[in-house]
């Protein structure tokens, strides 16, 4: 029994396991179901035995897997530990001094013998992953399950791959996750974003003028799979993670017809090699923005070989607009990788990157202040730390506030100490897939003080009523306006409107209704809900750009509009993405899904 199958068995007892025997479409069935099922009180793993191929008469024999970082319970089960546990024994390894005593002298050793099981251990042997072979013609993407995840995907990806690659000189590997487009049942596109070290080793190749050898494995244990998304620094084979979590070295095998080594006891290995020569278009992908990423070039994979274990389990993720799986995934990643960070930031209590703030977006941290000035220091190192350098926004409390996960009690404490010169509005790297700048890659930052005293009330707080019709006669195209937090120093006030003039023009001619608004947050026609702050949070981090889109005189203006050619913007802005109105009605009609319109609507499914 393979290690993924093992797992499987055990989520089943512990009722952690759905099984779905009805036959059910690659294209786009499957993926809806288990993005619903994220979205549900208590989700669960997903295995779908009969996966189809509608369009094209096919019926794959190898079941898709989905979810399986479900909820926090099962995602801890995966780690063996608490993430909060793993991070004490890395704060207590990068706090090691000289022993003191015979049982001091012996406590180390014990730690230090720990940590022989942290490199990846090199096998002579063919592994598990290896037991069925296809070379050449055969070696064909058709044997897959690859599913199509949203109707404007520029076509069927493998969405939970792992993907090693190594140095030209071979001296470093790096194991990365990185969506893989299927152009035709023998090549393969990898979206490897400029800041990721495969894009590194790619241009080392691409200099030496050699093709580029990479591996891509599915299944196996999942924190293979976590393992390939966790922040680690260059040069640094992320497998070494999972040897220090697991206790036990990750034993890899090498690939048939490449020099690249790969966990022994995954499901599907996919071989090959890329010819830094060759770019191809690649997307357009519904991405963890919730938004589709656009058309870009890319590298291509030629596949040389597949290997499979004698019974392999396709596993896939979902990504799109909160919640998902990634959120468990990410929620790992912030815990463990705390102590890492106080190393930098040593003053930093703690961090957490709401689900909805779809991680580099937002970013709230508790720090004990010890000077004027310490939370804008903690700001500039979380802007220059590897992957953190990505993180937009940037909020600080000081030690005696609310847990950082109590929003509503957090948002208060933040509302009642925000002033403008507590902001910091400054430039910087982005993630690769963010849209809302004027161009890629750069863009603005914002970053807030919240650990002074708190501010006076000094906004004269009307109705929700009494405000819209005072601002409807300001600017007559607005729709609809909701006031948050008006007990708060700084209450917060969104306003919903057809927008035929930029959101600029609208802030300037509320100018007159300054002593009713302190915090006001612009948001166009389409796909908002000023009744539903969740879906808000989520919209506003992405389509902000700090530097054009955050005004803070007479009161403070956020544009979290669509932009377009009135804002000055040129670029293409992506569409939203959302489930298939057609195949969510058709699951719930054979009870495959169970969700309300109220969950469709707060979660903006469509």
């Amino acid at each position: 029994m393979s290690t993924l199958q093992s797992l499987l068995e055990e989520l089943k007892k512990r009722d952690w396991l759905k099984i779905i025997d009805e036959p059910l479409d690659v294209f786009l069935e499957i993926p809806h179901v288990a993005y619903v099922e994220a979205k549900l009180a208590s989700p669960k793993v997903l295995l779908f035995t009969h996966p189809i191929d509608q369009k094209n008469g096919k019926v794959y024999e190898m079941p898709v897997l989905m979810n399986m970082f479900a909820n926090f319970e099962i995602t801890e089960w995966i780690f063996g530990n608490h993430p909060d546990a793993i991070a004490n024994e890395i704060r207590t390894l990068l706090h090691m001094k000289p022993p003191e005593g015979f049982m001091g002298k012996m406590s180390m050793l014990s730690q230090l013998f720990d940590l022989k099981n942290v490199p990846p251990k090199r096998s002579k042997k063919r592994g598990e992953c290896q037991s069925i072979i296809y070379e050449g013609a055969n070696a064909s993407l058709e044997r897959l399950p690859i599913l199509t995840t949203w109707s404007e995907d520029g076509g069927p990806f493998i969405t939970m791959g792992q993907v090693y690659t190594q140095s030209l000189d071979g001296k470093m590997q790096n194991l990365g996750m990185y969506r893989l487009q299927k152009y035709d049942e023998h090549h393969l596109g990898l979206h490897w974003q400029i800041h990721k070290d495969s894009s590194c080793f790619f241009d080392q190749y691409r200099e030496a003028g050699k093709k580029m050898p990479v591996s891509i494995a599915i299944g196996g244990h999942p924190l293979y799979i976590w393992c390939g998304q966790a922040p680690m620094p260059y040069g640094m084979f992320e497998l070494m993670l999972y040897g220090f979590v697991r206790k036990q070295n990750a034993k890899i095998v090498k690939s048939i017809t490449n020099d690249i080594y790969i966990p022994h006891d995954v499901d599907i290995v996919i071989e090959g090699f890329v010819d830094p020569s060759n770019l191809r278009i690649e997307g357009p992908f519904g991405d963890h923005t919730g938004y589709y990423t656009p058309q870009e070039l890319y590298p291509v994979l030629e596949i040389s070989a597949i290997t499979t274990g004698k019974s392999p389990i396709y596993q896939a993720t979902v990504v799109g607009k909160p919640p998902l799986e990634d959120k468990y995934m990410g929620w790992a990643t912030e815990r463990i990788f705390l102590p890492l960070l106080q190393t930098t930031a040593p003053d930093l209590i703690d961090y957490h990157m709401p689900e909805n703030g779809v991680f580099h977006n937002l970013i709230l941290a508790k720090l004990k202040t010890r000077f004027k000035g310490h939370a804008q220091q903690i700001m500039h190192a979380f802007w220059g730390v590897g992957q953190m350098s990505f993180v937009k926004h940037a909020l600080f409390v000081e030690e005696d506030a609310p847990a950082l996960t109590d929003y509503w009690a957090l948002t208060e404490h933040i509302l009642n100490r925000l002033s403008t010169s507590s902001i910091l509005i400054t430039s910087g790297i982005i993630d690769a897939l963010d849209h809302s700048s004027y161009e890629t890659l750069v863009g603005g930052k914002l970053g807030v003080d919240a650990t002074g005293e708190i501010k006076p009330k000094t906004c004269e707080v009307v109705s929700d009523e009494v405000l819209y019709e005072r601002a409807s006669a300001l600017i007559p195209n607005i729709i609809a306006l909701k006031q948050y937090m008006t007990h708060t120093a700084n209450p917060i006030t969104v306003i919903q409107y057809t927008k035929t003039t930029s959101a600029r023009t609208l802030f300037d001619a509320l100018s007159p209704l300054k002593n009713h608004l302190r915090v006001v947050v612009f948001v166009d026609e389409h796909n908002n809900d000023v009744e539903n702050p969740y879906m808000l949070v989520w919209r506003t981090v992405n389509n902000i750009d700090a530097q054009r889109d955050i005004w803070l005189h007479p009161f403070i203006g956020i544009d979290a509009t669509t932009k377009n050619t009135l804002d000055g913007y040129t670029r293409e802005w992506p569409k939203d993405v959302d489930c298939d109105p057609k195949v969510i009605e058709d699951l719930r009609k054979r009870s495959i899904i169970d969700i309300s319109d109220e969950e469709i609507e707060k979660y903006q499914l469509y």
